[in-house]
């Protein structure tokens, strides 16, 4: 049992309700066990006792009775100096950390690789979310991510360095106050080079497949996209700007055109592979992402391609230097 501590409120945790920090630093804590603790007294904030909904400031000291060292193992404020767990080596780390295209106080953006899922699920043993001690950089708090990329998709993703960080970059991405810009290589070239998808779409009932399908009842989703250059009738690439945020949404926008994005056989199938020394891999990769700084103004990150992207947009004879937004007024 870790015995009585008084923890300070540091400026991460303005504002919230003192029942959201303990949940926040006391993630194993049940919440029967902490309404019975507030309830004794045993918990208080600034000496006094204190219900659940009260809101809490910096500099207030919270009184925290004994628990047990299995709820508090993410007591972050209590062991501020204490080095995270790692259990990955140091090169392991080391090439996470090369993945970072900035940092500040409060916000990482890092360059996904392809084929690394961002969370973990049925068979995968490496992913993002397990990654994210290496990218602590002194920190006592443990980065969170704010959104999400699928697993074969490279490109720009911001990570909230501090709960509060966190939680003002996912109401951006909820509130759409972000800008999200994709590249894509697609097969063919439509004859219509600008325009808008609209459609509803919905998860298809495959277990352990998941597969998205345009659906009557579904949900509405809506992309404007740009061909920016294209080899002839052979293959165009895209700029992709996506205004909801559906599972799969640009892959199932693409298929449905009938220009599928190469290496996308689960919604393209066959025809979505292009002959000769084109990777097979999916060329989908997020270029960039504007967003309103949690510490106030706007900023914009930009990732540079993945290496089987880059490739074939240099076989093809792509040229990304002179590349210029065609929707950065698009509405």
């Amino acid at each position: 049992m870790s015995g009585v501590k008084t923890v300070p409120v540091h400026k991460d945790d303005a504002g919230i309700r003192i029942d959201r920090w303990f949940k926040r630093h006391y993630p194993g804590l049940s919440f029967g066990r902490m309404q019975k603790m507030m309830r004794k007294g045993e918990v208080r904030l600034d000496g006094k006792r204190v219900k659940g909904d009260e809101r809490i400031e910096p500099g207030q000291m919270i009184r925290v009775p004994p628990i047990d060292d299995a709820d508090a193992a993410d007591a972050d404020y209590t062991a501020p100096k204490r080095e995270p767990k790692r259990l990955m080596s140091d090169a392991e780390i080391k090439e996470v950390q090369s993945w970072v295209l900035y940092r500040d106080d409060d916000v990482i953006a890092i360059n996904k690789p392809a084929g690394l899922p961002t969370q973990g699920g049925t068979g995968q043993t490496k992913h993002l979310d397990g990654m994210l001690d290496a990218l602590r950089f002194g920190s006592h708090h443990r980065p969170r991510l704010v959104h999400r990329l699928d697993k074969d998709t490279s490109g720009v993703l911001l990570l909230g360095r501090t709960p509060n960080a966190a939680a003002a970059l996912a109401n951006a991405f909820k509130t759409k106050e972000t800008d999200k810009r994709y590249w894509a290589l697609v097969i063919g070239c439509p004859k219509q080079r600008d325009g808008r998808i609209i459609l509803k779409m919905s998860k298809a009932p495959i277990k352990g497949n998941e597969r998205m399908v345009v659906s009557s009842d579904g949900q509405h989703s809506l992309t404007d996209y740009v061909v920016v250059d294209n080899a002839s009738a052979e293959a165009a690439w895209f700029a992709l700007k996506p205004h909801t945020g559906r599972t799969h949404q640009l892959r199932l926008h693409c298929a449905e055109m009938g220009h599928p994005i190469v290496g996308d056989g689960k919604y393209g199938g066959a025809e979505a592979f292009l002959s000769g020394s084109i990777s097979k891999k999916l060329h989908l990769h997020s270029q960039s992402v504007s967003f309103p700084h949690p510490s106030g103004g706007r900023m914009t990150v930009s990732a540079p391609l993945s290496a089987h992207m880059a490739a074939s947009f240099e076989m093809l004879g792509f040229d990304i230097s002179e590349y210029e937004d065609p929707l950065i007024d698009g509405e």
